[in-house]
């Protein structure tokens, strides 16, 4: 049995968990055939092992480490066990058995992906649209293997600078775009999108290097994404223009126009509500289905209760709370005309989307000094990172009560300044 490479960086967990996130540990057990680990984001490390044939490197994801879960000797492995399976690979390669990892191109990494997502996530139709329209047409014949940093730093470039998708008429040949960015914002906008979609590719590919169907994942961890574009001007309405919003609007929109104000909750969670979620009794309203997935209850303050006491008077409570004037379920869009409407007779300009509603909700508990813990709960965010990142501006009470030690520079009511004349 050939003798085991001590490594006191990398035998204990111990000693793996003062190592860097994102960065490779190598070690050489023997010529031509080395060990490494990384960590990744989530904290969870993997096992790698490289081996010379001669003429090039071939690389095996090996399994996980074992550093929060006790190893198995199969998918997770301690120290010792990631070298004999190096030293197993080694013999694979140098006996000149063809590698059991068939090249795959990113198209079949999709669909590998897809198919755990649609059992582990909610989002998957979000998900599936941004892979169709943003990532098949122009990766989705590569071969994963052969993928540069620089492609993909070129594709994530292009994507960045193309115009925006709009919605498409119905029996129309091509897809329609807006025009392309022009404005400081019109551009950040368009790089945060093409972070978001990014951020699905290397989900994807991620997935596959864990799974073994790709052996090394250098190329994408090489590219970053643009820094500093999830940052945009928060729109949320005033007190004036939200009461002129609900009374410009149809009543069946109004009422979700009214929710939205004293919920945050999104279109999609106020239309799937049922009426067995409203307990006016504890005055809180139960949303099951979410964007992260997790169930919440959002309190109601008395205007809450006294619109949701008239939204289900009389009815069962296996019926939706929202319904459009013929008794239908509101779909995904049959609201985004009326509110254009509804914004243009209130003089808010410019219009809003539905999800400002949302923002108005937030913004005002921030004006009001609510905490962005609390915040971040009330909107259902899987923790206060972007909370913070919309809202914290609005709730620093620090800076505002800062200015106000400045001197008033002559401008304090009263207060008149006089004339300085140059004297020859």
């Amino acid at each position: 049995m050939a003798r085991s490479q001590r490594s006191a960086r990398l035998e204990t967990r111990t000693a793996r968990l003062k190592l860097a996130r994102g960065d490779r540990c190598w070690v050489t057990i023997s010529q031509g055939l080395a060990l490494a680990y990384r960590r990744a984001d989530d904290g969870y490390g993997t096992w790698q092992g490289r081996v010379w044939d001669g003429s090039r490197y071939h690389y095996r994801n090996l399994g996980r480490a074992d550093d929060h879960q006790e190893a198995n000797g199969q998918d997770v492995l301690d120290y010792f066990q990631a070298q004999g399976r190096a030293r197993e690979l080694y013999e694979e390669v140098t006996k000149g058995r063809p590698d059991p990892t068939a090249p795959v191109t990113v198209a079949e990494v999709t669909e590998h992906y897809l198919g755990w997502y649609r059992q582990h996530r909610r989002a998957v139709k979000e998900t599936e649209q941004a892979t169709q329209a943003h990532i098949l047409p122009a990766l989705g014949s590569k071969v994963v293997s052969e993928l540069t940093a620089a492609e993909l730093r070129r594709w994530l470039e292009r994507l960045a600078a193309k115009p925006a998708r709009v919605r498409t008429k119905r029996f129309a040949t091509a897809q329609a775009y807006r025009k392309g960015p022009s404005t400081d914002d019109e551009k950040r906008a368009r790089r945060a999108t093409a972070n978001r979609v990014f951020t699905i590719l290397k989900a994807m590919l991620n997935k596959a290097f864990a799974d073994g169907l790709v052996s090394d994942d250098t190329a994408w961890r090489q590219v970053k994404p643009f820094a500093k574009v999830d940052e945009p001007r928060i729109r949320f309405l005033t007190d004036a223009e939200a009461t002129r919003l609900v009374s410009a609007s149809q009543s069946e929109l109004r009422q979700l126009v009214q929710a939205a104000l004293l919920t945050g909750a999104r279109f999609g969670e106020l239309v799937a509500m049922n009426v067995a979620d409203v307990n006016l009794k504890t005055g809180q309203i139960y949303i099951a289905r979410s964007k992260s997935g997790r169930p919440r209850h959002v309190p109601l303050n008395d205007e809450g209760v006294t619109l949701f006491q008239k939204l289900v008077a009389g009815k069962t409570g296996e019926v939706l709370v929202f319904q459009k004037a013929d008794g239908s379920a509101w779909g995904k869009n049959h609201h985004v005309r009326m509110l254009a409407e509804a914004c243009k007779a209130a003089k808010v300009r410019p219009a809003i989307a539905f999800h400002e509603l949302r923002h108005t909700y937030a913004s005002h508990l921030a004006q009001a000094g609510v905490d962005l813990l609390t915040i971040s709960k009330l909107l259902g965010h899987a923790d206060t990172r972007i909370t913070s990142r919309h809202y914290a501006h609005l709730a620093d009470k620090t800076l505002a009560q800062a200015v106000t030690k400045l001197p008033s520079f002559g401008n304090a009511a009263g207060e008149e300044i006089g004339i300085v004349r140059r004297t020859q």
